[in-house]
């Protein structure tokens, strides 16, 4: 899966910078279109991908704020000062 990031990573990288070469050399539709489609390949794609990615195997009860977390963050701060 992190090899799967990294190429989908580089592509998306390498379609932006031939959009932007397309812009610079007077085709600004095309370069415009490559350069959208980049971004939302990124947005859409890749960092969902990247969020299972690291997401994978934790659960979401430790990081919410519930009541049982509040205590333990309470203790701690008692036991700071």
């Amino acid at each position: 899966m992190n090899t799967i990031l990294k190429i989908l990573g580089i592509l998306i990288l390498l379609a932006i910078g031939t959009g932007f070469y397309f812009r610079l050399n007077d085709n600004l539709l095309l370069g415009d279109r490559i350069i959208g489609v980049a971004v939302l390949a990124s947005a859409f794609i890749l960092m969902p991908l990247f969020l299972y990615h690291r997401w994978k195997g934790k659960r979401l009860k430790d990081y919410t704020l519930s009541d049982e977390n509040l205590k333990k963050m309470k203790e701690r701060n008692k036991d700071q000062f």
